[in-house]
């Protein structure tokens, strides 16, 4: 089968190749510079293909283009009834669960380059369901930011609805999108898409400042703590650092600037320094030591900021692939 040979990628490189380059050249006219260099570097590094892998994704790009069209037309129920008197139930369904996620995607774009206050401007006093829609089809910049500014009630409102948002319906996700459209305007499967849910509200909780972070798991606690629970074994926290092996915390202790250092350890329990300390030069360690003995006026926000820093910097080598972070049971690695 073809989604078991190539991916979305791959697949549009295939329908380039198959459509001939005037086609082609065409449809590259509509495309931003960076969508050009992906799709060319796609057709460029395609494997041999043969006439049977051709057919197949040209049958389901055909598919797909149909299923669009039906749904933009008539909606998904409309969709659905043409195409499966014309391929099938379950290649209908296929195809249209295919096009919901497609459609999803790109759902709310005209909002990913809007200033995060401004964003909070026009929703603040949304209702939590639809603050939660919009901020999962936001940038995570842009919903961290949004979420530090809502009133310490709606943040917790809005982080329990986004944990539990499994699947939003397409007409919902369109009304929302165009009630957004419309005010920021002013200024110059199954019918569902998959969006927000408890992984997504681990990421979001990741960017957010500490005290934002403590409060939202304090008072979301004592309403659903297994959610909570849920949320925190995706999470990665300062004094998760603990975990961290020595050779990465001896990689974290020459990245970290010692400014957020000094203020980070100044409230740590003695585990924390500990995990520090042991990985340092005994000169850096008993200067580190000395800073902190001496430091006198550090704000809780301060020592707040420079532990998110630190953690950043934690996620930042764990994406370079420099360290790894163990999580769960004994076999979880991410």
């Amino acid at each position: 089968m073809a989604d078991k040979k190539f991916n979305g990628k791959q697949k549009a490189a295939v329908v380039m190749v198959a459509l001939g380059a005037d086609s082609a050249s065409k449809i590259y006219r509509n495309l931003k510079d960076e969508e050009v260099e992906q799709l060319t570097l796609e057709v460029a590094t395609l494997p041999k293909l043969e006439s049977e892998d051709m057919d197949e994704v040209l049958v389901e790009f055909y598919e797909m283009c149909l299923a669009q069209k039906y749904i933009v037309e008539g909606g998904v129920d409309y969709a659905k009834d043409i195409l499966e008197k014309a391929f099938g139930m379950q290649n209908a369904r296929n195809v249209i669960e295919k096009v919901i996620v497609s459609i999803g995607s790109k759902s709310f774009d005209f909002m990913k380059k809007t200033d995060p206050r401004q964003l909070y401007n026009f929703i603040q006093n949304e209702h939590p369901q639809t603050i939660a829609l919009i901020l999962v089809h936001a940038t995570k910049f842009q919903a961290s930011n949004v979420l530090g500014l809502l009133s310490k009630e709606k943040q917790v409102e809005v982080v329990e609805r986004i944990a539990k948002m499994d699947r939003t319906s397409p007409d919902t996700i369109k009304e929302v999108e165009d009630m957004l459209r419309k005010r920021l305007s002013a200024i110059g499967a199954s019918d569902v898409g998959d969006m927000g849910g408890v992984k997504y509200t681990a990421e979001l909780l990741n960017s957010v400042d500490r005290g934002t972070e403590r409060f939202i798991f304090d008072n979301l606690e004592k309403k659903d703590p297994e959610l909570v629970e849920e949320i925190r074994k995706l999470m990665f926290v300062f004094e998760d650092i603990t975990a961290l092996d020595d050779v990465a915390m001896q990689l974290l202790a020459r990245e970290v600037d010692p400014k957020d250092l000094v203020a980070a350890l100044k409230t740590a329990n003695d585990e924390l320094k500990d995990a520090f300390f042991r990985n340092m030069s005994k000169r850096n360690a008993e200067n580190i030591q000395e800073d902190i003995e001496y430091a006198r006026g550090i704000r809780s926000r301060d020592v707040e900021a420079a532990q998110q820093r630190i953690v950043s910097k934690v996620r930042e080598l764990e994406e370079g692939g420099q360290i790894v972070i163990s999580r769960g049971g004994e076999d979880d690695i991410v």
